[in-house]
């Protein structure tokens, strides 16, 4: 028999800290009450897409399709179809170039992103290379300082070795971005919220500063923090939406899949061109998979906001944290922005840890519940250190200015219960940044403690 999984708890208060760590003030103990009210108030004012899960549910999965009357979309594993004539077909000839399964995916996915087309992808980087695979030797690039690390990495080792440049801006600081553009400019790569410091850009303005500059400039964002439940980046203005559909799109981690969402229909010929003849296509059984996920995403993006708030908070009072980035905190300074752009938050966050790099590691070391990885979006919680996983090798200078450093953690919270996600982080922060912090509690004259009294008090 396996062994089970140890998970910190506290008969009276699962997420307070108790015999896991030094008492936190009264201001603390209230934290999860804080954030649960934060996180109903949020969610009372949070007002969905029309029909939204209505759409996603029965767009590409018509019962008629199949001949069978199936509501559950059939897993084509045909590799070709069959021909009344040479040439002579009904709609698929073979497999690379059009699947039943991967068509009924790719018009639920244009549902869920209110859009013309889509078009699915073997991996969110292969649909960013797809996206790339528009643009011609001697053409440029503009992109965010604060990229996922495969993203730069692709710019910078792929698209530059095709005699395609990037230049890297602030794409909070709108004048820098407007002049970086030159008549080379061929693409701006939007990552908004930012991985992974959850800094958000004003797409409208951008859009339109860029616009006014060159209409034909091909403007693409990547939406796989907020997914179109939040957020629909083409309502905004750009040209093409991205995802990374292995993420909250599929959110069980066990899909790889890319999709991109266009209204133009020119750009989306060029980017089906590109899917078949890069053969770059996601298999019949993930596409299936992808559309089992999509119809549940409402209700998993809700619980992923609720969540993800009730944490950010907590980690916001807590003593060993230095600084939290999510974009649902009034503290963030694009607060107001984002409220405008999307009607919420997923549960990807980032913080900065009281401590230095050991202290960091350790805290990873301490975790039970939350698990060490590379991913994000799934059913788990997980945590990773971007400096050193997704975005390592990237030039040191670029980090520095992107606020990526050796005390910076990412979270991905996931479904399990809230409470014993809040007393695992807050057991790991104790266990590793305690003793500095009580240590300079000392120094500064603080009392880190509370009366046991004060740490039974329900009232109020």
């Amino acid at each position: 028999m396996g062994k089970r999984r140890e998970i910190p708890r506290n008969k009276a208060r699962p997420y307070r800290s108790g015999s896991l760590g030094p008492a936190l003030p009264s201001t603390q103990l209230n934290a999860r009450r804080l954030s649960n009210d934060y996180a109903s108030w949020f969610q009372m004012k949070f007002v969905p897409f029309p029909s939204f899960a209505t759409n996603v549910i029965h767009t590409g999965n018509e019962p008629d399709q199949w001949g069978t009357e199936d509501l559950a979309p059939h897993i084509a594993c045909s590799t070709a179809f069959r021909q009344s004539e040479p040439g002579v077909f009904k709609k698929f000839d073979y497999s690379r170039c059009g699947n039943p399964t991967r068509d009924a995916l790719e018009r639920s996915l244009a549902a869920a992103e209110d859009a013309q087309y889509a078009v699915t992808f073997s991996s969110g980087t292969a649909a960013l290379a797809s996206i790339v695979h528009l643009l011609k030797s001697g053409d440029e690039i503009i992109a965010g300082i604060d990229l996922y690390g495969g993203t730069s990495t692709y710019f910078d080792s792929v698209a530059a070795g095709n005699g395609v440049k990037t230049k890297y801006v602030d794409m909070l600081d709108l004048h820098e971005v407007t002049s970086a553009l030159t008549l080379k400019t061929k693409l701006i790569w939007i990552e908004s919220p930012s991985n992974p410091v959850m800094r958000i850009v004003d797409v409208q303005e951008l859009v339109k500063l860029v616009k006014k500059f060159n209409k034909d400039i091909i403007i693409a964002a990547d939406n796989t923090f907020t997914t179109p439940y939040f957020l629909r980046p083409l309502d905004l203005g750009v040209d093409i939406s991205h995802q990374s559909c292995t993420k909250y799109l599929c959110g069980h981690t066990d899909v790889v899949m890319g999709a991109v969402a266009v209204n133009d229909e020119k750009l989306y010929d060029r980017l089906r061109f590109f899917q078949i003849n890069l053969g770059a296509i996601p298999s019949p059984f993930d596409c299936f998979l992808a559309i089992r996920s999509l119809k549940t995403l409402p209700v998993r993006m809700r619980e992923h906001m609720r969540s993800g708030l009730i944490i950010a908070n907590f980690l916001d009072l807590h003593p060993c944290v230095e600084k939290v980035n999510h974009p649902g905190l009034r503290s963030h300074p694009q607060y107001d922005l984002f409220r405008e752009q999307s009607r919420g938050y997923s549960s990807v966050l980032s913080f900065y840890v009281k401590g230095n790099k050991a202290d960091l590691w350790k805290f990873f070391k301490c975790l039970k519940v939350f698990t060490l990885a590379a991913s994000l979006g799934g059913c788990e919680s997980i945590v990773s250190f971007p400096a050193v996983m997704t975005h390592d090798g990237i030039d040191p200078e670029i980090l520095a200015k992107a606020g990526i450093t050796q005390n910076l953690a990412r979270l991905s919270v996931g479904l399990e219960d809230v409470e014993d996600l809040i007393a695992d982080l807050d057991q790991a922060l104790w266990a590793s940044c305690g003793e500095n912090i009580m240590k300079n509690g000392k120094e500064n004259g603080m009392n880190c403690h509370h009366d046991d009294d004060d740490d039974d008090d329900e009232s109020d």
